[in-house]
């Protein structure tokens, strides 16, 4: 989701347009009293069905209530959430161009409202921000900016209007906390698109001021603010520890509740966490009632490809692929098949998988840009390295180290094992906790690989940053992560500086 919200704001910089794309016009916007925004017991509960993606029985919800309460407007806000989830997880070309005419039919009931209910504007913004990021997810990235823009606009008004009115900390706390990230050099474009206020402290302090209040209103849309709270705190705020300890805290349901399984796992696959990603997975809820979400395929393929478990990543990797719609991943789940397959001694079949990178996917996320790289070099990696890195990625640490002890960086004869291998060992020994055996590795990938094109040097810079940043040593932590940002690496060059940027906002707000 961060992701996603930075990239609407990258998005103008990428496209031809000079003209944004204009909505379609809001006819009828009452001057007087409209139709209710009634988040009865009803929607309530249609509401905590949908989050916990039974969309089929949130929406029988919906339309006894449109029967029964025809003015009502929350279920017709409600249906939004509803193609939201559906376009967002299955990026199905055909679902989208069934479904994207309910954007203007429901803008155009909204506006419909009454204008003195706090629901009014930001129902309003809420559809916009839910169509920005759907926008990006096919493509649209310049009429994103402006759904994005528009979004942000209007909530910022609700705020000054209802400044007392809990659930605006969750879309403008988010919009705050991500806007305060953009690198310096982007400044200028926020500007310009009327982004501005972004301060990461104090986005966090509005969406957890959200989480934690027990009113009504504060507890209407509880299960998005705990969503939107853990994926922040967790890449902005660099507190993976912090996040799992919310979730548990929160009580958030990863069994009953197909989203927040999703975002477990997807949080403890980045954390290092294999172990408990594949619990969490394991068991959860399934079946005809919840949303087909093929990105569990991939989180289950990754996992085990990351416990070396070969036959259970490629079979999970291979439904992935090939019933997934969609464009995002797709190259990074082709090319984890074809080392699995690789590992797997079956390098024919390896081969085949890579060449499809070229051809399948999009280049929008950084990991989709690595894994085309990776199948333009033509060349396989170390497999020593290899195993070793997908043992790391898995959180089986010692594992990985006694893979890498039995060789030492003389043995490797490409410069490129080499770095690989200085840097794969230090990552190992900072998650061990064994700092000062870290350092000096990190310092030599540095040394060696920062003008190179991977991002080996950029990342342990940033590891470097955080290390110092742990250690309260506060000029050393800034060096880092600015030598990070000024690196000129080509993979996930938008993730590490954005990471960076918020090493940065975090020391200097201090």
């Amino acid at each position: 989701m961060k992701y996603l919200l930075l990239l609407i704001l990258s998005a103008c910089l990428l496209t031809p347009e000079t003209e944004p794309v204009t909505a379609a016009p809001l006819s009828d916007i009452p001057t007087a009293a409209g139709r209710p925004f009634d988040f009865n017991t009803r929607c309530r509960e249609a509401y905590r069905l949908i989050m916990m993606t039974r969309l089929d029985a949130g929406a029988q919800l919906l339309a006894a209530e449109k029967r029964d309460h025809p003015d009502n407007l929350a279920p017709y806000f409600l249906d939004n959430y509803i193609d939201f989830l559906r376009l967002f997880f299955h990026e199905d070309p055909k679902e989208y161009a069934a479904l994207k005419a309910h954007r203007d039919q429901r803008l155009e009931l909204m506006s419909k409202g009454d204008t003195r209910s706090p629901f009014y504007l930001y129902t309003l913004a809420m559809l916009h921000f839910q169509w920005a990021v759907c926008k990006i997810k096919f493509g649209e990235n310049w009429s994103a900016v402006w759904e994005f823009r528009k979004a942000y606009s209007q909530i910022r008004d609700n705020q000054k209007k209802f400044p007392d009115f809990s659930p605006n900390k969750i879309l403008l706390g988010s919009m705050q906390t991500v806007i305060g990230t953009v690198p310096e050099s982007y400044r200028w474009i926020t500007g310009i698109l009327g982004f501005s206020g972004g301060n990461v402290s104090r986005g966090m302090e509005q969406l957890r001021s959200y989480v934690d209040d027990a009113s009504p209103e504060g507890t209407l849309f509880h299960d998005e603010a705990c969503f939107y709270y853990a994926y922040l705190r967790f890449y902005v705020a660099h507190e993976p520890d912090a996040v799992f300890r919310f979730i548990r805290e929160e009580q958030l349901d990863v069994v009953n509740n197909q989203l927040f399984a999703f975002m477990a796992a997807n949080l403890a696959l980045n954390n290092h966490m294999g172990d408990d990603g594949l619990r969490i997975l394991a068991a959860r809820k399934t079946g005809p009632g919840y949303l087909d979400m093929p990105i569990l395929d991939y989180e289950i393929g990754v996992l085990k490809l990351n416990h070396l478990e070969l036959d259970e990543a490629i079979a999970s990797l291979r439904r992935f692929t090939s019933t997934f719609k969609g464009k995002f991943y797709v190259k990074d789940a082709l090319y984890k098949l074809s080392l699995a397959c690789y590992l797997n001694g079956n390098t024919a079949e390896a081969g085949q998988y890579r060449k499809l990178i070229e051809s399948r996917g999009n280049t929008s996320t950084d990991a989709d840009k690595a894994a085309l790289r990776e199948a333009r070099k033509g060349r396989w990696p170390n497999a020593v390295i290899l195993r070793a890195r997908l043992l790391g990625d898995g959180g089986y640490f010692h594992q990985a180290l006694d893979l890498l002890s039995r060789h030492k960086v003389g043995d490797f004869t490409q410069l490129i094992d080499k770095i690989e291998y200085a840097y794969f060992l230090a990552r190992i020994y900072d998650e061990l906790e064994e700092d000062n055996r870290a350092i000096p590795l990190y310092e030599a990938t540095i040394k060696v690989g920062a003008s190179r094109p991977e991002y080996y040097a950029a990342r342990a810079a940033l590891q470097l940053g955080f290390i110092y940043e742990q250690r309260k040593d506060k000029t050393r932590a800034l060096q880092y992560f600015k030598k990070c940002l000024d690196m000129k690496e080509e993979e996930y060059k938008s993730s590490l500086d954005q990471r960076a940027k918020a090493g940065i906002n975090r020391l200097t707000a201090r």
